[in-house]
């Protein structure tokens, strides 16, 4: 199988967690695509981060069987980023992969994504409700794929940019749903900036 891979350097983080099922039909062989990627640059005084893509290909087949595209089970995928950076100066990224129709707090907490940082105590944070405000994170890419920002939000992120929301207030599409996300955790901690 020939491959065409750019930016493979970043992907060797492969999450170790199984990607979920969240439907039963498969057919065909799966086509595996690695997506969305962090890169370091530097600028002035601060690191930023960019996106960029990275896909894997198959080459093309002789056998017209094989040219059939196999349907994948609906799944959302998600790259994590850390708030700092690791000690090579590159982005620490967690890659996952859910179903829509969770909440983006529920996600995380199943995949040991770092969501509270300091404030991860029992008497910091309100298990989901809305009340406390800690779970705040940065949608980077993929902000249409959650719901409209309801009141509680409004309310606790009203001096914070468009693209923050809280995890625990933010749904996930629908569980049919397939695309990407890119979460930047802990945003009020990060020590990078993103480039627009």
């Amino acid at each position: 199988m020939a491959a065409t891979l750019q930016f493979i350097s970043l992907l060797g983080t492969s999450s170790p967690h199984p990607a979920p099922s969240c439907s039963s039909t498969t057919t065909g062989n799966e086509k595996q695509q690695l997506r969305s990627v962090h890169l370091p640059r530097q600028q002035g005084r601060g690191r930023r981060l960019r996106v960029a893509r990275a896909v894997e290909t198959d080459a093309p087949s002789a056998d017209p069987e094989a040219a059939v595209e196999p349907v994948e089970p609906p799944s959302v995928d998600f790259a994590f980023v850390s708030p700092r950076l690791l000690p090579d100066g590159t982005p620490d990224v967690v890659y996952r992969t859910a179903c829509g129709g969770q909440k983006l707090r529920d996600i995380m907490l199943e995949g040991y994504i770092d969501l509270y940082g300091p404030y991860d105590k029992p008497l910091s944070n309100c298990s989901g409700g809305g009340e406390c405000g800690t779970c705040m994170v940065e949608v980077i890419e993929g902000g249409e794929m959650l719901s409209p920002k309801n009141e509680v939000e409004k309310e606790k992120l009203r001096r914070k940019p468009k693209s923050w929301r809280l995890a625990c207030q933010a749904t996930v599409g629908k569980p049919d749903s397939t695309g990407q996300m890119i979460i930047q955790q802990l945003p009020e901690w990060k020590i990078h900036e993103w480039e627009k």
